[in-house]
């Protein structure tokens, strides 16, 4: 086996000198290095902002977002939607494990069912068949392989939470941890985009660590998932917006909160232009956590400034220590979350 590099640095082909992320084209050809897993691929979960921009510009026809999918794969070598930047996740079987692989002193071995917990944009990934895509979970059934780097973080499936959903839930796994390490006993948490899937473990999180004394507000765009959220009781107050209307956010949140505003607001939302409702939700000297792929860092910087406030803004990092074990015991603690997630995803 030839050595391959940590990083993963050894597959990108274009430009070279870049890490995989970054890369425009990356090597999908299927040879192990010697500190690789090769993993036979069943399901990819693209992200949400990235399953919603292909399924706009197909205009809904799912053959077409097919055919996106396949042509990135082909041009670049893994699923990284060149218009969001974006990608998802999979899960596979492992197949083969490279001799130095550092997943062998895991315990890791051929046979086992695991989920990448590293992006899709950075995954050498081969399409031999787009068998279906399920639009409402966003999850695309395939035949083919991937290849995960020493580097890459992966989490075994557990016996009792069903593949899809487990699936679903790892995929946005980084939110409902980063939420419960950042949120504070007693202060009040905005969540938008709060009926998606991260906006949802986002809410159980923040519910859950702001306690009694705290108040978490859900801003949703949709009506149905507005009253779901109210069904689920996982918020204090929920209301209907578009997170794009930045003016009307501040409304609703001034007047949840008598002017104070928030401590920390939570963006899980998958369109782009909303990053001044997050950050004229939030106090002065508030945090504002851009979970969302459609965010642009460069108008959240510039729109805070324009605007004189004084706010700490963190891009949403995908990983977290423990953030898959955080993710599968609020499924396995929330009952009425997961009946909600199984009735969506499968059981």
């Amino acid at each position: 086996m030839k050595k391959g590099h940590f990083y993963g640095i050894h597959r990108v082909i274009e430009p070279k000198g870049s890490l995989p992320q970054p890369a425009w084209k990356i090597d999908n050809t299927m040879t192990l290095y010697d500190n690789e897993i090769l993993i036979d691929v069943k399901i990819l979960n693209i992200d949400s902002a990235s399953f919603n921009q292909m399924k706009e510009a197909a205009n809904g026809d799912l053959e077409k977002v097919k055919g996106f999918i396949l042509d990135t794969v082909a041009k670049r070598g893994k699923q990284h939607n060149p218009v969001t930047g974006s990608g998802g996740m999979l899960i596979g079987i492992v197949e083969d494990i490279g001799v130095n692989s550092p997943a062998l002193t895991k315990g890791l071995k051929k046979g086992d069912e695991i989920a990448t917990l590293v992006s899709l944009s950075l995954t050498p990934l081969f399409i031999e068949e787009i068998i279906k895509i399920e639009e409402k979970t966003a999850q695309v059934f395939i035949k083919g392989k991937a290849i995960l780097f020493a580097s890459g973080v992966y989490a075994k499936l557990p016996d009792d939470i069903p593949r899809k959903l487990a699936l679903a839930v790892l995929d946005v796994a980084g939110a409902p941890a980063q939420t419960a390490k950042m949120t504070r006993k007693g202060e009040t948490v905005v969540v938008l985009g709060a009926g998606g899937k991260s906006g949802l473990l986002s809410l159980y999180q923040a519910k859950t660590k702001a306690g009694a004394t705290g108040k978490v507000i859900a801003l949703e765009y949709d009506s149905s998932a507005v009253k779901m959220i109210e069904e689920l009781q996982i918020a204090d107050e929920v209301y209907q917006v578009d997170a794009r209307d930045s003016l009307e956010v501040l409304k609703i949140v001034e007047e949840a909160t008598n002017g104070e505003l928030a401590d920390l607001t939570i963006n899980c939302v998958n369109v782009p232009d909303t990053e001044m409702s997050s950050i004229l939700a939030t106090k002065d000297e508030g945090r504002v956590y851009f979970f969302s792929m459609a965010t642009s860092f460069t108008k959240a910087a510039l729109g805070a400034e324009g605007v004189g406030k004084d706010i700490e803004m963190i891009i949403g990092n995908g990983y977290t220590k423990a953030h898959a074990q955080i993710a599968f015991d609020t499924i396995r603690s929330a009952t009425l979350l997961r009946s909600y997630f199984e009735e969506k995803y499968g059981k």
